[in-house]
């Protein structure tokens, strides 16, 4: 039975990480990356979006009302712009992410040791696209939608496996995803509505916060490149899917 099982789970793990870049429709590009302290600085969101649109992509800046265009929200990929430390040498990398927050691609570091922040920026962020352009990117028009089906087919099977007891896992779909606002003790997770849907306070951990989701006190962490809201409800350990956009 247990060597079923692991079979079982190796299928569904290659038909979960079988996911193409190709098959996601468009990317949303931030206006603002972590290690940045205003929108767009040095212009790097229109830099990203310029390179994005001539490697193929479709590009649309996250403050846009995509909704219509794109209902599926996992038919799209996120892009982030991470800044790699190095002595004297600017480097960038690009991360391309699902709508749960797992990463799809990574691309090769971009480098510059230009001394002037914007131009250095620049040629890092156009060096590290240069190996996307190699990825010859063309929309496939495959649904990806199931996805989120197979990750927890794939959670309840590790779970069995190692013959752990399994908590009820909720998976939230596309149209769910939550952005985040800046209060004085954390944040605040906001629909489309715009209406509040949770609030975050800090802890000393920067991937764990108390969460409140309307009567519901528990903990939001991140784990694997997702977040996880954990309760306990009428007893029970709920272990719920959060797409949040920082």
């Amino acid at each position: 039975m247990k060597t079923k099982l692991i079979l079982l789970f190796a299928i569904l793990s290659n038909s979960l990480f079988a996911q193409s870049i190709n098959d996601y429709a468009a990317v949303i590009i931030p206006v603002r990356y972590s290690f940045q302290s205003e929108d767009n600085q040095y212009r790097l969101s229109t830099l990203t979006k310029f390179n994005l649109e001539k490697a193929g992509f479709v590009g649309i800046y996250s403050n846009v009302n995509f909704a219509n265009e794109f209902p599926d929200r996992c038919s799209v990929l996120n892009v982030d712009v991470v800044k790699d430390s190095g002595f004297l040498t600017t480097k960038l990398y690009i991360e391309f992410k699902d709508c749960y927050g797992k990463v799809v691609y990574t691309s090769e570091v971009g480098k510059s040791k230009e001394k002037d922040y914007g131009e250095a920026y620049k040629e890092a962020l156009n060096d590290a696209f240069e190996s996307v352009y190699k990825l010859e990117y063309k929309y496939s028009g495959k649904p990806v939608a199931a996805k989120a089906i197979v990750t927890n087919q794939v959670e309840t099977v590790k779970a069995v496996v190692v013959n752990t007891p399994i908590s009820t896992v909720v998976t939230n779909s596309a149209a769910d995803v939550l952005y985040a606002q800046p209060t004085q003790t954390g944040y605040q997770l906001i629909d489309k509505t715009p209406k509040v849907v949770m609030k975050l306070m800090k802890t000393g951990n920067p991937n764990s916060f108390i969460a409140i989701k309307g009567d519901i006190q528990g903990v939001l962490s991140l784990k694997d490149n997702q977040w996880f809201f954990d309760s306990y409800q009428n007893g029970t350990l709920v272990s719920e899917v959060i797409a949040v956009k920082f």
